[in-house]
């Protein structure tokens, strides 16, 4: 095959392979919150405290960061879709065998499923941006909003199962739902064609790092607070809902959803913004919003301020991150797939450390308001962060 064919070839197959990565991260999103709304019914059942309940978030995403550290291997030798099946297949064990027996049990499915994450999620993010060089911060807002609509879903779901306890069949359906995108996106014809994912070049990343230390400790701090205070502020509103005592429980189950459901709309706005609006401006008015909606939740008493307050922030976050996945392709160029593991691994810690700092906040004051007071100081950091000079985005690709 030519080298002319054979980029014909990698060209057509870029909607296939963007619409199986579109598919694939709506029970991820779903896997990704579970815990939040989930926590009040694991911690009854299993008699946890918050402290113990925020280490939930650590088993999930201590395997995440693990699988992560791999998942530059598995796409390197087996590819992406590769990686994103074998994400989804984790899942899919890890949910089914959720509360099929005691707390240590139930812990290793979460560890099982978090790190399915881990492998599925940086791959998708990865494929995406690789196959659509000049939409790139367009078309990872769509695959977040895909994200998103799954996180959306999710608190919904759980609410309705927990109403008719029916909890385990809900895990069971969401583990069905995984396992058939796997086999569906192994089912995809041979003329689909990915990106290569050999590197011809393996130190050509480190002197790119020594020329910009500074901007890859801004980039990984990013990557690092963005995940750890959405999960720190997603993961527990809705039992910060429930301490409120003045809604039904099924009510505060459902909180989450409307942070996650301003996320998914913000993001599905994004890629139409991006045409008139800098993403640099945007990431940096979403923060600003972001934190008049955390600090708004830690003076909220009843269930409107939790649920205006988790708008404001899940509409202020939403471009932040896919913004920072470009950024990372944009200020390192061809280094940043080698840099990409790195900085997904910071996310992962990012995402298990803050929620439990929340959790062993909440636990020493003896209020979990004071645990809240994480994801306002994430979202304050950020937005620090992004006031840094960056490097001028290349006409047209938004």
């Amino acid at each position: 095959m030519s080298s002319t064919s054979a980029i014909e070839k990698r060209l057509s197959s870029a909607p296939a392979l963007t619409i199986a990565s579109y598919i694939s991260f709506i029970p991820v999103g779903v896997a990704t919150v579970l815990l939040g709304p989930m926590l009040p019914t694991l911690s009854a059942r299993w008699s946890l405290n918050y402290s113990q309940a925020g280490a939930l978030f650590t088993a999930q995403y201590v395997a995440s960061t693990c699988a992560v550290a791999i998942s530059g291997v598995v796409v390197s030798r087996w590819g992406y879709r590769f990686a994103i099946k074998a994400g989804l297949l984790l899942m899919a064990v890890g949910l089914a065998l959720l509360l099929e027996g005691s707390v240590a049990s139930g812990i290793v499915c979460i560890a099982v499923y978090g790190a399915g994450l881990g492998i599925s999620v940086p791959a998708g993010n990865l494929l995406v941006a690789e196959v659509n060089p000049r939409r790139r911060s367009a078309t990872l807002n769509w695959l977040n909003f895909c994200w998103s609509a799954g996180a959306v879903a999710c608190p919904f779901l759980v609410a309705a199962a927990a109403r008719t306890h029916q909890v385990p069949l809900f895990l069971r359906m969401v583990a069905a739902v995984s396992l058939c995108v796997a086999i569906g996106i192994s089912l995809m014809p041979s003329s689909v064609v990915e990106p290569s994912t050999k590197s011809e070049q393996h130190s050509s990343a480190l002197p790119t790092i020594r020329g910009h230390l500074f901007t890859v400790a801004v980039v990984a701090a990013l990557f690092f607070l963005y995940v750890g205070t959405e999960n720190g502020f997603g993961g527990w509103v809705a039992s910060y809902a429930k301490s409120l005592g003045d809604s039904k429980p099924t009510m505060s189950l459902m909180t989450p959803s409307f942070f996650y459901a301003a996320l998914m709309i913000g993001r599905s706005v994004a890629p139409f913004l991006l045409r008139s609006v800098n993403e640099i401006r945007l990431a940096q008015a979403g923060l600003v919003l972001a934190c008049m909606g955390t600090a708004g939740l830690l003076f909220a008493n009843g269930l409107p301020g939790v649920l205006a307050s988790a708008c404001a922030t899940g509409l202020g976050l939403s471009s932040v991150y896919p913004i920072t996945i470009a950024l990372l392709a944009r200020e390192f160029g061809a280094s940043s797939s080698q840099l990409g593991s790195a900085m997904f691994v910071l996310s992962n810690i990012g995402g298990g450390l803050l929620p439990w700092i929340v959790g062993v906040s909440a636990t020493h004051f003896g209020t979990l308001k004071a645990g809240l007071v994480i994801p306002l100081l994430g979202c304050s950091a950020m937005f620090v962060l992004f006031l840094r000079t960056w490097t001028p985005e290349a006409a047209g690709t938004n």
